[in-house]
């Protein structure tokens, strides 16, 4: 029996046995946990989109300067910084919604990333890594991109935790009480794309909206707080991350896709345990409001 058991345990163990997993675990689990973070205000901005549209910008960035001989880092960085202080600048303006700004600015990012795809040498692994992801390909210095670009961004939303919060809910409120929401609009906007452009590689072009939204999702279902919407939105996609990493292992399938079939099971899952109570409670509590300000949910 305890033969049995040590058998079963060195099978359930075999993936760490290999470099490339461990590295591709710890980046799945720390890029599930960064989207998990920020999706949250991407969530309650009603910015779905944007992580699907500044992935398809920086994609185009990458491929400018893969024509060019341009870094990956530099060319695509550049680009999607650019894209996302543009989509910040367009959607302040009244008669342009978020989602049409995203669409405007990413969707001819995205169509110059595949015009010049066509013009490189080779197809290049490198290209359609950005595509659908690579996670197994990931190397230590990916790792500490990552992890440093977690730090960063942890330390910014807890060091501007009241300025992000009020001008996620009503920017006209924060305004007068203050917070220059066009600062907090920019730095939301370059977080994402810094987010984004760690994350490319890992999860690639058509899965980080994905990563984004659904843990954000899964914890308003589960939290009214805003506070807990964070901690646990982030908990929630560090876990799909590790899981899986580990699951598409043994399944043999692409490691992005199982990451967001692993939270789409979540957020089934956590949908059907919370019908009856949302059937009682048809319309979610509102989150909890600052001393001093009203804010309504956009």
């Amino acid at each position: 029996m305890n033969l049995v058991a040590a058998l079963v345990a060195a099978d359930l163990l075999e993936p760490f046995r290999y470099g490339f997993v461990r590295n591709g675990m710890v980046v799945a689990v720390l890029a599930g946990g960064l989207c998990g973070l920020l999706g949250v205000y991407v969530t309650l901005r009603s910015m779905s989109y944007i992580g699907h549209g500044l992935s398809h910008a920086i994609f185009g960035g990458a491929a400018l300067g893969a024509v060019a001989g341009v870094s990956y880092f530099v060319a695509a960085g550049a680009w999607g910084l650019v894209s996302a202080l543009a989509i910040g600048r367009v959607t302040r303006r009244r008669a342009i919604g978020a989602d049409a700004a995203i669409g405007v600015v990413t969707t001819a990012s995205f169509a110059l990333g595949i015009a010049l795809k066509n013009r490189l040498p080779q197809s290049g692994k490198s290209t359609e890594a950005l595509l659908f992801g690579s996670i197994l390909g990931v190397s230590p210095a990916d790792v500490l991109i990552v992890a440093g670009t977690c730090a960063l961004v942890g330390a910014t939303v807890f060091l501007r935790y009241r300025a992000l919060l009020f001008t996620t809910f009503d920017p006209e409120v924060a305004h007068a009480s203050g917070i220059s929401t066009g600062r907090a609009d920019t730095l939301l906007m370059v977080l994402l794309a810094a987010a984004i452009l760690a994350c490319m590689n890992v999860l690639g072009v058509t899965l980080i909206a994905a990563t984004l939204v659904i843990p954000a999702v899964v914890a308003r279902l589960l939290t009214s707080s805003f506070s807990t919407m964070l901690w646990l939105s982030t908990l929630i996609g560090a876990a799909a991350g590790g899981i899986g990493m580990y699951a598409s292992y043994f399944a043999d399938v692409s490691s992005g896709a199982t990451i967001v079939l692993v939270g789409t099971a979540a957020f089934l899952v956590t949908y059907a345990a919370t019908a009856q109570r949302e059937r009682r409670q048809p319309r979610a509590a509102p989150l909890p409001q600052p001393p001093g300000l009203t804010l309504s949910k956009p």
